[in-house]
């Protein structure tokens, strides 16, 4: 089944022969970025070797959240929060963004001691954040049946729809001088004088000065060809939507293995987050050292396989020339098949939690890659060995909510304006200078 639907992109047709920046990646942090530096006077190029929003940025949940992220993130989120407020109207396009609240649910008190230590993370933030209990619990999950016995409830978060927000953006992006254009991949960049001079695409080249890779599951790929290394695998989440039904929660849930969250269409987007699929690839064998902190922490929630795409990646090109055709021509967007498996086990425990939900049919199921790094936060960073190339990929499937600040804080570091959010965290040479690195639950 394909991925979702999307509405239809109307990019640039002619290739421009210089600008300021290129922003490599058409989903919603590089059409971030490409917003933020047009609307500062900005000749942005954004370049997207297949369809706006056509990967990761259309198939995750759509939630918007604060709640439980990696403390390192808390600022950046709660940037993103107040921008998400004012994004349709900043673009002029409906973006489904609602704060709907959302809820992280404890079955034990072993878990809600764990909620109460993480909502410490939120001192001072003004979020009106609070573990709940009883009635209050009881009206934000109508109709539960889960062994629930306490909440965290965060009501500034909120959902988006993924299908518009990325669309929403790019347009805006086009209107405020960038120039857009789809199934144009980037093969290369170059540099003179040791700093980036340009970009080669499959249409040609492009003058520039500074060059964001922004390419998802994509950008260690494009890196390693420029020589710069940088750790990050791919995870796979699998995703269906339904049918509209009556009665059920407006607040997005995670209770157990359960994600849910009300759509603007009146149905609900469902996953098992505790069934997330690594293919065993020749980057695991490269890398897998580095997540051993990561792996250590999240087994329980993923699944390790074996599968064709051990043989696709073995097979794809690592180094390449300007006149080459690369792996982003041979593959325009990446469609993984959902884990039938993951799909069956998160829809059984939707409607365990809430059986008004078999009211509902399913209409529709896809799966996704998520860029993951050692440490699940991303880099969002200048490369130090080559000026002018920056980096801002591996949001660890945390990307979306978070992506309209990120798009800020990389036009920051573009544009060598002071960062709307002190970067260290997210700078690439975490990895290489000798610093412990690794998630932080928060709790």
């Amino acid at each position: 089944m394909p991925g979702p639907r999307l509405p239809h992109f109307q990019p640039d047709l002619a290739l421009p022969k210089a600008v300021d920046a290129v922003v490599i990646g058409g989903g919603i942090i590089g059409a971030s970025t490409a917003l933020e530096l047009a609307e500062r006077g900005h000749s942005v190029l954004l370049c997207e070797k297949g369809q706006i929003a056509g990967e990761q940025s259309s198939r995750n949940w759509g939630w918007v959240r604060i709640a439980c992220r990696d403390p390192r993130e808390i600022p950046l989120m709660a940037e993103s929060l107040r921008l998400w407020d004012g994004l349709a109207e900043r673009t002029g396009h409906e973006t489904g963004f609602t704060r709907s609240g959302i809820l992280y649910t404890a079955e034990g008190a072993k878990r809600e001691a764990q909620l109460e230590r993480w909502l410490h993370n939120l001192d001072g933030w003004e979020q009106g954040a609070r573990l709940i209990r009883g009635e209050r619990l009881a009206q934000l999950m109508p109709g539960h049946q889960t062994a629930t016995r306490a909440a965290l409830h965060t009501p500034l978060d909120g959902r988006a729809e993924p299908q518009l927000a990325t669309h929403a953006i790019a347009s805006a992006a086009r209107a405020a001088g960038a120039r857009v254009m789809t199934d144009c991949a980037v093969r290369c960049v170059e540099t003179s004088a040791g700093r980036i001079s340009g970009v080669m695409t499959e249409r040609g080249r492009v003058a520039c000065s500074a060059v964001v890779t922004a390419g998802g599951a994509w950008s260690r790929l494009f890196l390693g060809n420029a020589g710069v290394n940088l750790p990050q695998l791919k995870v796979l989440n699998s995703v269906l939507r339904t049918s509209p039904v009556q009665g059920g929660p407006e607040t997005a849930v995670r209770s157990g293995n359960l994600g849910l969250r009300k759509r603007a269409d009146g149905g609900y987007t469902v996953s098992d987050a505790m069934e997330n699929v690594v293919d065993i690839v020749p980057d695991s064998l490269r890398l897998g050292w580095k997540y051993l902190r990561s792996l250590r922490q999240e087994w329980r929630a993923l699944q390790f396989r074996i599968s064709g795409r051990w043989a696709e990646e073995a097979a794809q090109a690592r180094r390449w020339g300007p006149q080459d055709t690369t792996p982003f021509e041979q593959c325009r967007v990446l469609d993984p098949a959902p884990s039938q498996k993951a799909l069956k086990s998160g829809w059984a425990a939707a409607q365990k939690a809430f059986p008004v939900l078999q009211n509902a049919d399913v209409v529709q199921s896809w799966a996704g890659l998520m860029d993951v790094t050692p440490d699940a936060i991303p880099v969002i960073s200048q490369v130090d060995s080559l000026p002018g190339l920056f980096i801002a990929t591996g949001f660890s499937g945390h990307g979306f909510g978070i992506g309209p600040a990120a798009g800020r804080l990389t036009a920051d570091l573009v544009t060598g304006s002071t960062p709307v959010v002190d970067p260290r965290a997210f700078r690439l040479s975490r990895f290489t200078d000798g610093s412990s690195y690794g998630p932080q639950t928060g709790y």
